[in-house]
């Protein structure tokens, strides 16, 4: 399994119009292979910003590889660039190998 994150540094203020812009856009990441799951999280506010990640959670590596490649990415991603003034510079990606899990037993 693997997990891919963008981290948002959010500035003060913008946080409800940076939540609709993800809450209203279409993901393209049903149907594609490997995807298992996606949460937008909001995390600790400082002076400047508001944290947030995009976590998707992918069967493999290889199959996130393969989801940058693809038109449902260029599709999902075609206006990104028009956000900026949402947030502190660019996303900081960060992508994890999964080691362990752990579940609920109910």
């Amino acid at each position: 399994m693997f997990i891919a994150m963008n981290r948002f540094q959010v500035l003060p203020g913008e946080e409800k119009a940076f939540e609709n812009v993800w809450l209203s856009r279409d993901t393209f990441l049903e149907g594609v292979p490997g995807f298992v799951e996606f949460h937008l999280l909001r995390g600790p506010s400082a002076d400047d910003h508001t944290l947030y990640s995009s976590h998707t959670i992918w069967r493999s590596r290889e199959d996130f590889e393969e989801w940058t490649r693809s038109d449902a990415f260029r599709q999902a991603h075609r206006n990104a660039g028009d956000n900026k003034p949402l947030y502190l510079g660019h996303p900081r990606f960060e992508g994890f190998e999964v080691i362990q899990t752990v579940k609920s037993g109910a």
